[in-house]
């Protein structure tokens, strides 16, 4: 008998209700942006997410519900992220779950974010262990080695700023609307790495990363042209930055692999989107890694949504990693 868990996704500026089958169908992944809410402060607003959340979360579950022509007593389980991310966004939806999974007789799976990005691969094929997976959004940059389902070893993370934080700064800088990261994607698919910005850690033996000296070489440079009147090119200026980003990115993913051999490498989270990001790891892991096949998620399964926490759910479900009434939010929640 095919098992359906409903998935809630609150952690940050989405509001998301999914119903997946078996943890590898998706039947329905309703998503409800507020990047026009967010777009005019140039970054989001905690409590503006928040409230959005309260507007939207009980009108996705029932879109999902209808999309997917089930009814509540079909369901298997709820699963919901409960962190990392903004504890009154995670609040919400974890609220959410608890009072639907009440009312429904319903298991509650709590999920961490970042797995429920690393499972939005399995729609794409199915994962095979051991891999390693590279996660890249506004708020995380991580290397996570998994031995086996709903195994989790963060073997390399950013020291500072995650690389989608850097794009957005940089976005702010290049005064381009919020959300930045697409935008300097085609510019520098315009532009030359002309400016050549620092690679950090790339010489050091660990996989962590770093990008505030980056974040703020490219800000000196565009402060002090300024100062001398003097233009820059913006397709110049993003080529040169995500020039940077990328290699970064792709030579500590393929320095883990190799000191942990894997069967596959996994690209995911809201930078996994990006076009040059996506080019560069594929040809790389092609040319250096041979015994490794590298799954990307389709760019609707990038950002934040539904169907990837429950997705992940299912891997929990399966282990019987369940929660009672009293799940909190944990805004800081790590493996």
């Amino acid at each position: 008998m095919s098992e359906l868990i409903l998935g809630i996704e609150s952690s940050c500026d989405e509001t998301s209700v999914a119903i997946v089958k078996d943890g590898q169908t998706i039947l329905s992944n309703i998503v409800a942006s507020q990047i026009k809410s967010h777009k005019r402060f140039g970054g989001v607003v905690p409590e503006v997410a928040s409230r959005h959340h309260v507007e939207q979360i009980t009108l996705c579950i029932d879109e999902a519900l209808q999309e997917a022509q089930i009814d509540k007593k079909d369901l298997t389980a709820v699963a919901v992220t409960y962190g990392p991310g903004l504890v009154g966004a995670l609040l919400i939806g974890v609220q959410a779950a608890k009072a639907f999974a009440w009312a429904n007789q319903l298991p509650l799976i709590p999920v961490n974010h970042i797995a429920g990005h690393i499972y939005a691969a399995c729609f794409e094929e199915e994962l095979q262990f051991p891999l390693l997976a590279l996660v890249v959004s506004g708020g995380h940059t991580e290397l996570v080695y998994m031995k086996e389902d709903a195994s989790y070893e963060i073997i390399g993370e950013t020291r500072d700023d995650a690389a989608g934080e850097a794009y957005d700064k940089v976005g702010r800088v290049l005064n381009l609307s919020y959300p930045s990261g697409k935008e300097i994607d085609q510019l520098a698919h315009l532009g030359k790495d002309h400016y050549h910005f620092p690679r950090a850690m790339l010489q050091e033996d660990n996989f962590d990363f770093s990008f505030s000296g980056l974040k703020s070489a490219f800000i000196n440079l565009v402060h002090n042209a300024q100062q001398r009147q003097e233009t820059l090119s913006q397709e110049d200026l993003a080529a040169s930055f995500q020039a940077s980003v990328v290699e970064v990115l792709v030579k500590k993913t393929i320095h883990a692999a190799k000191a942990y051999p894997v069967k596959q490498l996994v690209l995911a989270g809201g930078v996994a989107a990006n076009q040059g990001l996506r080019e560069t790891m594929k040809q790389k892991v092609a040319e250096q890694l041979p015994h490794s096949t590298l799954i990307i998620p389709s760019l609707r399964l990038c950002g934040d949504n539904a169907a990837m926490i429950a997705a992940a759910g299912q891997t929990e479900f399966n282990k019987h990693n369940l929660a009672d009434l009293s799940l909190n939010a944990c805004p800081g929640l790590s493996f």
